[in-house]
């Protein structure tokens, strides 16, 4: 991807088929949808691709198993169909994870494993292993670091991992590479109408883009571009922060991840191995400020803290969390229900008298299915020719990995100089935290040792972009102030 050439066909193009706004999963899967059934597409993202809560999932591809308990068995048939898509499609990005439930009551066994054993059938031919009950010797062998006390068995299923930012850059590059017009730091400040019609948007700085039809793909903040639209009285968005804790790998020590099905707050806790690290998450706290770098509450690190005391014979204090983050869910206004645990992940699309599109909901793994059924408002809404969707069989882009030989910069980071080069030159990072953050997740897996090598990392990246001393410091110096939140300094 070259932001110059990018920037140019916004500059030159009088009309586009279909507008984009909001660079997160949703955005660009639309992205991708929409250009690789050959119509002219835009898309507008106020900071950096997956900036929000698209970088800062439990980067896991998967049904839903507590769906089940919700009985929202439609959601789980369709997210576990995107997740064998997407295992086919993104082999380089998608791998398959061993689950194990374990049981500490004689009733949990049977429970859990015919509920897992569903959880197989509805998978159908896109069904990864076949989950089983293990005895309690088994569940130890397999993971050596869970409680022992009271345990009795446990239940194995298999679900996909991935990672979330990566993921997002190449869906960004699959667009670009079939003709999208794909631009990060270019925040929407107006909506173009004609009459009572949304024609286009006005982009930073006082860029006119005109569309035949404009989607909404936001996020957590969808409710704002719905205000510039006129509809001030009608949010929709019921924004809940989840938060989640990196261990060094040595407090699981396995390559099966732990799943506990109900926690104190009703939710589901995940033990997971990822990048040679543990991810322990996740909260739920409805939230009324919707943030771009929402931070992590103390009460919420000290509610992981002690459950993952509760299931680890190592247990881990706060000197051993390596990095915190926060995320916001988008999560959809259902009448009165105050409980945002008991939300649906359903996505939903709306229609305004103008035209303008908004799709919001859903989650990672139903990505693709919400681009499709977006793309599909949007050819009715636009008058738009009639074209197919490929995308259940469209492979995404592969880079390819780094070519090995450089030192990395720090030895508890796998982050070379190559790295920080190619963020620069094929993947639009224009600040020090995409290439730390995002391009690579050295922020998300070690916070203190990424703000150790901050200033040699800012010192590269000025290189390649042709930036003066004054940048290196301005943005080493920015890139400390948001780290210190993921070192758990407060």
């Amino acid at each position: 991807m070259n932001r110059d050439q990018m920037l140019r066909a916004l500059k030159t193009t009088k009309e586009w088929d279909i507008a984009v706004v909001g660079g997160g999963a949703t955005g660009l899967g639309i992205a991708v949808d929409a250009a690789s059934r050959g119509f002219s597409t835009v898309l507008l993202e106020q900071s950096d691709f997956a900036k929000a809560t698209s970088s800062r999932s439990t980067k896991l591809i998967h049904g839903g198993v507590r769906y089940l308990k919700q009985g929202n068995v439609g959601l789980v048939i369709e997210a576990l169909k995107e997740r064998g898509l997407l295992c086919q499609n993104a082999p380089h990005l998608v791998h398959h994870l061993p689950f194990l439930v374990p049981s500490y009551h004689w009733w949990e066994g049977p429970f859990y494993g015919i509920g897992l054993k569903v959880y197989d059938l509805l998978a159908g031919k896109l069904g990864i292993e076949k989950s089983k009950h293990l005895s309690r010797e088994e569940v130890l062998e397999k993971l050596p670091t869970l409680e022992p006390k009271d345990l009795r068995g446990g239940t194995i299923y298999y679900d996909g991992q991935f990672d979330d930012a990566r993921l997002a850059i190449v869906l960004a590059q699959t667009a670009a590479k079939h003709g999208a017009c794909i631009l990060n730091y270019t925040k929407v400040t107006g909506l173009i109408k004609e009459g009572p019609l949304v024609k286009g948007v006005i982009a930073e700085p006082d860029i006119e883009i005109r569309a035949k039809v404009v989607i909404n793909a936001t996020g957590v903040f969808a409710d704002g571009l719905r205000k510039m639209d006129g509809q001030k009285n009608s949010s929709i968005i019921e924004p809940s922060q989840g938060v989640h804790l990196v261990l060094d790998r040595s407090f699981l020590s396995s390559d099966t991840a732990i799943m506990i099905p109900h926690t104190d707050d009703g939710r589901v806790l995940f033990f997971v191995p990822w990048l040679d690290h543990v991810l322990v998450g996740t909260t739920d706290t409805p939230v009324k400020n919707i943030l771009l770098e929402p931070k992590p509450l103390e009460e919420e690190i000290e509610f992981l803290l002690t459950h993952a005391k509760k299931y680890l014979t190592k247990h881990p204090e706060r000197k051993d969390i390596l990095s915190v983050f926060a995320g916001l869910r988008p999560l959809v206004r259902s009448g009165s229900e105050s409980n945002t645990a008991a939300l649906s992940r359903d996505h939903v699309i709306l229609i305004s008298d103008s035209g303008l599109i908004t799709i919001a909901g859903g989650k990672w793994t139903t990505y693709r299915k919400m681009a499709e059924d977006a793309v599909n408002k949007a050819i009715l809404v636009g008058h738009l020719d009639e074209a197919p969707c490929s995308t259940e069989t469209l492979p995404l882009h592969n880079s390819g990995p780094i070519g090995h030989g450089e030192k990395p910069l720090h030895p508890q980071l796998t982050l070379t100089p190559a790295h920080i080069i190619r963020a620069v030159n094929e993947e639009m990072a224009l600040t020090l935290e995409d290439v730390l953050a995002r391009r690579t997740r050295s922020l998300f897996l070690n916070a203190k040792a990424s703000i150790e090598i901050a200033e040699k990392a800012a010192h590269i990246m000025a290189k390649a972009l042709g930036k003066s001393a004054a940048w290196e410091k301005e943005e080493t110096a920015s890139f400390i102030a948001i780290a210190k939140t993921y070192a758990a300094i407060l």
